[in-house]
């Protein structure tokens, strides 16, 4: 495996070459790949905690982004494809995890794939589930997993014709401290409240991470930052860093109106459900040591 430059940007869909954490990707056996990703030691909105340990969120990222790059490099499916998450999960070892060294920490992914749907004609993936276990220094310190459903720009266009909207400016809602969040920056804040509830509400609709390319839609990434935020916040700040969780996307959460995330800590563990017109579009739980 190979640390020495990042894979094409398009093949993670990502536009900053900054926001790639992959540099090799390769089939190792029949639906079964080796990765490498370097996991910086400075990322710019997932800075390393005060013990040096990553965030947990270059785990579920790195998924995401193996969940683009496999299909499109080893299973034919074309480069304006949309891939949409079905649903998540991760768990860390905290015993084994690494902490960030000079320079970036060299992370090694075992990825197998399997559930491959294809469609009616039966030629071209439709949707497909990954399985990854991480290894830093020869030893697993992480497992994460996920489904979805990859769709061709056309059909796309034809489920969001009537429901997409380009993210709004800054409201003027009150937010947390992004101390109290675990944040470093204001800018990283992606909830407000009003009323007593939290909304889904980012400071920066135009965040380098979260909205580094345009989304007719909010991103499972900002839904999932969005509810660890809000349970840091209903837990007083007690519950910051999550070490395992999932995460189901029920429909899509659209920009506008703003969703409402309903969390309950309890314990170690958060649950939180987001709702939107009164339905349900995202929940799931995230549990903390």
């Amino acid at each position: 495996m190979s640390w020495s430059r990042t894979v094409e940007r398009e093949a993670v869909h990502r536009i900053s070459v900054a926001e790639v954490l992959l540099t090799d990707v390769r089939s190792c056996g029949p639906l079964t790949f080796c990765a490498a990703a370097a996991w910086t030691r400075s990322h710019p909105t997932f800075p390393r905690g005060r013990d040096d340990r990553h965030s947990p969120w270059m785990l579920v990222e790195t998924l995401r982004q193996l969940g683009i790059c496999v299909p499109l490099r080893h299973f034919g499916v074309p480069a304006t494809a949309r891939f949409l998450i079905d649903d998540v999960s991760f768990r860390l070892d905290a015993t084994a995890e690494p902490t960030a060294p000079h320079g970036a920490s060299e992370i090694i992914c075992r990825v197998s794939v399997g559930d491959l749907r294809t469609g009616r004609s039966g030629n071209g993936v439709t949707a497909l589930r990954m399985r990854a276990e991480f290894l830093a220094g020869g030893r697993t310190f992480a497992h994460a997993a996920g489904g979805a459903r990859i769709l061709g720009s056309r059909r796309y266009a034809e489920i969001r014709s009537e429901s997409a909207t380009a993210a709004p400016a800054p409201s003027g809602r009150p937010r947390p401290q992004a101390a109290v969040l675990g944040l470093e920056s204001r800018a990283d804040v992606l909830i407000s409240r009003q009323e007593g509830d939290i909304l889904v509400d980012p400071a920066d609709p135009r965040h380098p991470y979260y909205f580094d390319h345009g989304t007719d839609h909010v991103p499972g990434m900002a839904l999932l930052e969005s509810a660890r935020q809000a349970i840091a916040l209903r837990s007083g700040g007690l519950l910051l860093r999550p070490v395992s969780g999932r995460m189901t996307a029920l429909k899509f959460t659209e920009h506008a109106p703003p969703a409402v995330i309903h969390c309950f800590p309890y314990g170690r563990t958060g649950f939180f459900c987001i709702r939107q017109g009164g339905e349900r579009t995202a929940e799931g739980v995230l549990r903390y040591r």
